[in-house]
């Protein structure tokens, strides 16, 4: 089987395509994959660190208001799938997959218009304008919120699949993080923004270790981010007394940090949610407003509404809303319980399968 994968921009289009092509050869060790992406985001830095082979389309995003600048960007994005059916000659792909970003455009249609299966993978609740355009030309539209589906003009095409996670996170043992990070009873809360920081979460939270943590029987761990653990020096070494905190700049074992906690305080990307629900996490949710189509805030919203997470925007963030919300939590063992059913209950843990099931039946169709 030869694959080409396209997802391109940020880590929530790259690292599900990563995933599905680490599915696929898993499963049949022979197969080709290359993906493709732009010469400008983070693919350049992931993709070739796993080893595939990575193209390149010049394109870019619209700017989302008028402007001279949208000029030169419709242009690369008319003249795009040209170099797009060159890779397509070159590669000879008997699927091509698009996991969202711009990236995903130009290959995807060129492989539509060229009678080669196709499918797209959304991994938010709302989907992109990308995967809407993409819509009315791919075989499959595979979503990862049941939501999602009345988005798409065409119904019939979307199967719901979930957004795949890394083996890590299915197969944590959940006892023995416990033991490892939090030996006693009492609650462990475990926070973050990204990996290099968000400014508003630290600027909350260090506060909350300050006012909340260091006068609770709980156990905090608190990931401030590469940028912000530079900028933020002073103040991380005066909070090294509070014996019951920890401070890092970047966690790298979040699988076991995460099934270990009782409350998770984090952005809302769509990765990051799906981990939340196979483990079964109650969470405080802060959606980044800096996101295009403010997609975390209504990936929030959908676990809000099946009462699985609690939500505030961070135009609302403050040290006392936190506190307020975590304390009512930790008193409140029923409502716990509740909401981590209700985030068990919205976990697919088969997604990789059923991913790669529709992989399947496209190229034998072919």
């Amino acid at each position: 089987m030869r694959v080409l994968l396209s997802g391109g921009g940020t880590g929530g289009h790259i690292n599900p395509a990563l995933s599905i092509a680490k599915k696929i050869l898993k499963s049949e060790p022979d197969a080709q994959i290359a993906f493709v992406g732009t010469p400008y985001g983070m693919e350049n830095r992931l993709v070739p660190r796993e080893g595939f082979k990575l193209y390149h389309v010049d394109v870019k995003g619209i700017i989302r208001k008028p402007t001279l600048k949208n000029i030169p960007i419709l242009y690369k994005a008319i003249t795009s799938p040209i170099k797009a059916k060159k890779i397509l000659n070159e590669f000879k792909p008997d699927i091509v997959i698009g996991t969202g970003g711009y990236a995903s455009w130009p290959i995807v249609k060129a492989a539509a218009k060229a009678g080669i299966p196709t499918a797209i993978h959304e991994q938010n609740a709302v989907p992109g304008v990308t995967t809407k355009m993409l819509s009315r030309y791919v075989d499959k539209v595979m979503i990862s919120f049941r939501e999602s589906a009345q988005y798409i003009e065409n119904q019939d095409k979307t199967v719901l699949v979930g957004n795949p996670v890394s083996p890590d996170v299915l197969t944590v043992d959940k006892k023995s993080a416990r033991e490892k990070f939090v030996p006693d009873a009492r609650p462990y809360i475990l926070s973050f923004g990204g990996s290099l920081g968000a400014r508003e979460i630290n600027n909350n939270v260090l506060e909350f270790i300050r006012k909340y943590t260091a006068s609770h029987n709980v156990f905090h761990t608190h990931a401030i981010g590469g940028y912000e653990w530079e900028r933020r020096t002073q103040e991380i070494k005066a909070l090294s007394d509070i014996s019951n905190a920890e401070i890092l700049d970047y966690i790298y074992d979040m699988p076991q940090r995460m099934a270990a906690s009782d409350i998770v305080i984090c952005r809302a990307g769509a990765i990051t949610l799906a981990e939340l629900q196979v483990l079964g996490k109650p969470a405080i949710l802060i959606p980044s407003p800096n996101v295009t189509n403010n997609h975390q805030y209504k990936n929030a919203l959908v676990l809000k509404n099946h009462g699985a997470c609690e939500l505030i925007e961070e135009k609302d963030l403050t040290c006392e809303t936190l506190s307020d919300m975590v304390d009512r939590l930790l008193s409140d063992n029923e409502k716990l319980k509740t909401m981590e059913n209700n985030m068990y209950a919205l976990a697919i843990r088969d997604s990789s399968e059923r991913i790669y099931e529709i992989i399947k039946k496209l190229t034998e169709q072919k």
